[in-house]
């Protein structure tokens, strides 16, 4: 099995050298792009890198099993600190350029990048996950019904709280983490309408630190705890794993997202705590997109990943959750009314 090319970037013009060092036998013109694809593909990663135990390490683990199961040839590109419009730019053009079809951006921010670099390689699809509002031949806008699987959590929540308050921690307060909000809260509240909800967002755009510093996770969450909630959902990346700290330790029960967070390394220690994760499966999804390019049939356009495909729900790692037979039979019948059309989610609160 091939290894995964790993970059780290540090601004443009680091950008620039370790993206050519790396691309060996890349296309010299910005214009040319890949002829086949399929061979060799790269994901440019979100705020917080891989590592993240959650969004970002979901998507690395559907590049790694391309490269497992289709013999593709992968790379990575990690974002730096206060980064622009401009280095992002810059490493989708550098990956483009070194032959990589197809270039996924994780993450919505990477839209605007997209909309400048795309037209320039038309041979190479693009993908970005989280975002439809970016168009194009070549583009590929992967999204997710995330107040799907948020419902779904907050029944759970709901069903489970002693203290009948439960917590919310959004990274960034942004009309995508919203969707998240929007369902957990409306989840809850149709199963339970006596649950009170604490809602709260650790950064403000364009301050994006609410997705990459634990600290602040681990901050908002004691501040919940000690309004006894009980039961405490966090959507934000690297930094809701110090939510997940600190419920852990706490006694009481986080969920997870994204990822099956139970299930991740990193949080090994805080497992038991992890009741269940919202999922969305980037995974299969950046798979998926790979695939398309190799076998010749590039995805393109939005695709979207729902309750009704199990692009979205929750795990079932944690034994203390499945065995909550109640739990899941309100979660279950949840799930299936909102496949059956029964329930329409909110996405925003």
């Amino acid at each position: 099995m091939r290894r995964i090319t790993r970059i780290t970037t540090v601004g443009i013009a680091s950008a620039a050298l370790a993206l050519s060092v790396t691309a060996c036998g890349g296309k010299s013109s910005s214009d040319a792009g890949s002829d086949s694809g399929g061979d060799k593909a790269a994901i440019a990663y979100d705020i917080g890198g891989r590592g993240d135990q959650s969004f970002n390490d979901a998507a690395y683990a559907g590049l790694a099993k391309a490269e497992k199961e289709l013999d593709v040839k992968g790379s990575e590109a990690e974002p730096s600190d206060g980064e622009g419009d401009a280095d992002k730019v810059q490493r989708l053009t550098e990956l483009a350029r070194a032959g990589n079809n197809p270039v996924i951006g994780v993450g919505f921010a990477y839209a605007p990048a997209i909309k400048k670099v795309a037209p320039k390689f038309p041979k190479t699809t693009f993908g970005i996950i989280d975002d439809a509002s970016v168009t194009g031949d070549n583009i590929a806008n992967i999204v997710f019904n995330e107040e799907q699987g948020s419902y779904l959590a907050g029944v759970a929540a709901a069903k489970v709280t002693k203290t009948k308050t439960i917590g919310f921690i959004g990274g960034v307060e942004t009309p995508l983490i919203k969707k998240f909000e929007a369902g957990f809260v409306q989840g809850a509240k149709d199963t339970d309408p006596s649950v009170k909800v604490l809602p709260q967002y650790l950064t403000q755009p364009p301050n994006f630190d609410g997705f990459s510093k634990p600290d602040l996770g681990k901050a908002a969450a004691q501040g919940q705890l000690d309004k006894k909630a009980d039961v405490i959902y966090s959507a934000a990346g690297l930094a809701g794993s110090g939510a997940i700290e600190a419920a852990s330790k706490a006694g009481k029960w986080n969920i997870g997202v994204d990822s099956d967070q139970y299930q991740q390394k990193g949080l090994a220690a805080y497992k038991e705590s992890i009741l269940t994760s919202v999922t969305k499966d980037v995974e299969d999804s950046v798979f998926n997109l790979i695939k398309s390019v190799q076998d010749g049939k590039p995805e393109t356009g939005e695709i979207r990943y729902g309750l009704d495909k199990d692009g979205v729900g929750l795990s079932m790692s944690n034994p203390a959750f499945t065995k909550m037979t109640d739990v899941i039979a309100a979660v279950d019948k949840a799930k299936q009314e909102i496949i059956d059309g029964k329930i329409t989610v909110k996405t925003a609160p």
